[in-house]
């Protein structure tokens, strides 16, 4: 695995999965694979899941890890090509990034959106800039449009928790919120959920429809009542707007998932990527009630970051034994 950006970076979906849940139950069985390889964690915006939990997966494997915070810690960067640096930009992207590979053998790049330029947010360029100039793997720790980790770690959730044989319904609520927030878990997880051929449905209030590019294969219901009616797992979650893009549009009913809305499901499970604002995106009662797996999904993390650098370290080795071998080798 080269990239790890998007589901379709993917060869072998049930595969990643079954690995990540081998490796839950024994963490160090490949503690040698990353000696003396160092994944460099770059953040562009805060974390906590994200941040430690790939660094864990990291040491799992053997590996050294540099972490910085590029955004309070580095110069401030440049993104266009050509670009008269004469204001606040100190250091070019292409500079920067190439640096980076020099010192890691894999990059993990966390840069969101500014929800002011959609072409500019949805283009992806701060995460394209990275993979262009640093010429070794690197994985999303969420960019602008999508959050491939946290998706991992959101399917691995329900397919431990879901022992029938018939396909589960999942649902996709939008909830209430008291800021703009990017559309990139949702579009991830819809993603996903698409990929993995689960019973989907995705329900939010009018103007809240996702981009279609990440929701193909997926039922729309804005009645979140009709939608939660029989539902195996309900995923709560915020976003702003994609069609007013990056706006909070007013909305009258109210969107808080309770206990009470919770009794048309099928004994629902509930997950969440966290953080969460309790009490507005998700009641007190839900969260910490007996179906709640969002422990459950924050600790799945850990195993989806390490199934996915697992299959990185493993590409690299691959290439360096055709390079010794005095064969062709593909180059990043």
């Amino acid at each position: 695995m080269k990239y790890y950006t998007t589901v379709n970076d993917i060869k072998d979906l049930d595969g990643l999965i079954h690995e990540a849940i081998s490796m839950k139950k024994n963490p160090f069985a490949f503690s040698d694979l990353g000696k003396n390889k160092t994944l460099g964690l770059i953040f562009l915006n805060p974390s906590l899941r994200t941040r430690l939990s790939t660094q864990k997966a990291a040491i799992n494997l053997g590996m050294n890890v540099m972490v910085m915070n590029i955004d309070k810690e580095g110069w401030a960067l440049e993104m266009e090509d050509g670009a008269v640096m004469n204001g606040s930009s100190v250091e070019h992207v292409k500079d920067a990034a190439a640096v980076l590979g020099q010192y890691c053998d894999v990059i993990g790049i966390r840069c969101f959106p500014s929800l002011q330029n959609r072409k500019d947010d949805y283009s992806e360029k701060v995460l394209l800039k990275f993979m262009q100039h640093c010429k070794v793997p690197v994985v999303s720790l969420e960019s602008a449009t999508l959050h491939p980790l946290q998706s991992l770690a959101d399917l691995i959730t329900i397919k431990q928790n879901w022992k029938e044989k018939r396909k589960p319904k999942v649902v996709l609520t939008w909830a209430p919120h008291i800021k703009a927030l990017p559309q990139a878990v949702a579009n991830s997880f819809s993603e996903w959920m698409c990929q993995a051929d689960m019973d989907f449905t995705i329900t939010h209030p009018a103007g809240y429809e996702l981009c279609e590019d990440f929701t193909k294969g997926a039922k729309m219901e804005m009645n979140q009542s009709k939608a939660l009616v029989g539902a195996d797992f309900v995923y709560v979650k915020n976003w702003s707007s994609y069609r007013d893009y990056g706006k909070m549009l007013p909305v009258d009913s109210d969107w808080m998932l309770t206990n009470e809305k919770l009794k048309i499901t099928n004994n629902a499970k509930i997950l969440h990527c966290l953080p969460v604002r309790r009490n507005v995106e998700l009641s007190d009662e839900v969260l910490d009630g007996n179906n709640s797996l969002v422990l459950e999904q924050a600790s799945n993390r850990l195993w989806a970051a390490q199934a996915v650098l697992k299959k990185m370290i493993e590409n690299k080795s691959e290439q360096l034994n055709t390079f010794l071998k005095g064969e062709e080798i593909i180059h990043y």
